[in-house]
């Protein structure tokens, strides 16, 4: 039996059109501990879960959100409203992006924004965004139809399952391929430093730990060269 690829392009068409973003207004108005955190953004993101027993968020994740700066400190073990609009800006980068270019991206608006007291804060700043992909969905829903028929004119001289098989692969080429740049795009403006960090995002820096052991093996390996060896330069 056969994938049926226009079925199953009109089923991905469909969902694209009944995709929906956590608005303002649905975020609780009351703090959360993290097991309240974890089962509210399971339950309103479930719709884009892969398969039914994935994870949305775990206590783990957010912990090491946390660790890496991508997250501020809960206050008393408690995440305000402003703590659960930067997870979901971490849930949809992290698909796509490593730790540290989501510190590159987001680190500047919530060291800016996240507890702004004006109208400008984190929280406008999602709407304005999440705006902006819906307005989106509709350009998506065309871009795809048109690469999935410009796949079904491939590999004509075949047929059969052998053509099906080769032409969906094509569209699934099409597909990655256009994420492939879009990442590369993405990627290219964060090492421009378009979000005005202090260093390259992504890029691993020794600590200071590394730097004493580092120090320390340079010292064990010259206290074992033998004392007083001259060299042929000093011979000379």
């Amino acid at each position: 039996m056969t994938i049926d690829d226009k079925d199953l392009l009109n089923s991905i068409l469909d969902s694209l059109a009944r995709i929906d973003y956590i608005k303002p207004e649905e975020l609780p108005n009351i703090d959360l501990y993290m097991d309240q955190v974890t089962t509210f953004m399971d339950a309103q993101l479930s719709v884009s879960k892969r398969h039914p027993d994935d994870k949305v968020l775990t206590k783990t994740m957010i912990n090491n959100y946390a660790k890496n700066n991508l997250l501020p400190p809960p206050v008393k073990k408690k995440y305000s409203k402003e703590h659960l609009l930067a997870l979901i800006f971490i849930y949809y980068f992290k698909n796509i992006l490593s730790i540290g270019d989501i510190q590159g991206i987001l680190n500047p608006i919530t060291d800016q924004y996240f507890a702004a007291d004006s109208d400008l804060n984190l929280e406008s700043i999602y709407s304005e965004v999440f705006r902006l992909a819906e307005s989106e969905i509709q350009n998506m829903q065309k871009d795809i139809t048109r690469k999935y028929h410009t796949s079904q004119q491939t590999f004509s001289e075949l047929s059969g399952d052998e053509q099906e098989r080769l032409q969906r692969f094509s569209f699934l080429c099409m597909l990655s391929f256009d994420v492939y740049i879009k990442k590369q795009l993405i990627e290219k403006l964060i090492d421009a430093e378009v979000f005005a960090n202090d260093k390259p995002a992504g890029k691993h820096t020794k600590t200071s730990a590394e730097d004493k052991s580092a120090a320390k093996r340079t010292k064990n390996l010259s206290e074992d060269k033998p004392a007083g060896k001259r060299t042929k330069n000093q011979e000379k």
